[in-house]
């Protein structure tokens, strides 16, 4: 064999065996038997098989073919909700409070109740008209949507209102009687 392969295989028996002695050597814990889970909790006390063997864990056979308790049927569902309980009554409502007598005091009747107020005035300020050779007083347009009406101020349209006053974007008109006096913004068209 050539040395090289000589020194290769005592290389790798050398790593073996280290690695074997720290195996050995590693600290082993114990956190003593395993909980089953049937709930017998470790119930075998027979220390783990060592190098010298030891005795079989006891096992009972008679106990394992006894008869068991068979569940109790339709008593329990899991899957079935119960209603919750109703809430408690509510206490009863405290008595009333007794009624003091005090003075009366009258009612006042509210005070005559005039006429109605007439209704608002139905027509639209459509424009104005400046007439420079009748000493330049303006002439509002007015329409009701079916005819249209021309007056200056003091004027009266339709037998009914009165104009008394055109402003450049409003034009204030009344009722004949000086009632229903309103202001109504110029609209177009």
């Amino acid at each position: 064999m050539a040395p090289e392969r000589r020194n290769q295989l005592l290389l790798g028996a050398v790593a073996v065996a280290l690695a074997a002695a720290a195996y050995a050597a590693w600290p082993r814990t114990s956190l003593g038997p395993a909980s089953s889970s049937n709930g017998t909790g470790g119930a075998t006390t027979a220390p783990r098989a060592s190098a010298e063997g030891s005795a079989a864990p006891d096992v009972h056979l008679p106990m394992l073919e006894a008869e068991r308790p068979r569940p109790v049927s339709g008593a329990r569902n899991l899957f079935r909700f119960r209603p919750k309980p109703p809430p408690p009554p509510p206490p009863p409502p405290p008595p009333p409070p007794p009624v003091v007598a005090g003075p009366l005091v009258p009612v006042v009747p509210p005070g005559p109740v005039g006429p109605p107020p007439p209704p608002p005035i139905a027509l639209k300020f459509i424009g104005t008209v400046e007439a420079p050779e009748q000493s330049a007083k303006k002439i509002a347009v007015l329409s009701d949507g079916r005819n249209v009406f021309h007056g200056r101020e003091g004027d009266i349209i339709e037998g009914r209102f009165r104009i008394l006053r055109i402003g450049a974007e409003s034009i204030e008109m009344a009722y004949l009687d000086g009632r229903g006096r309103q202001t109504i913004r110029l609209t177009g068209g």
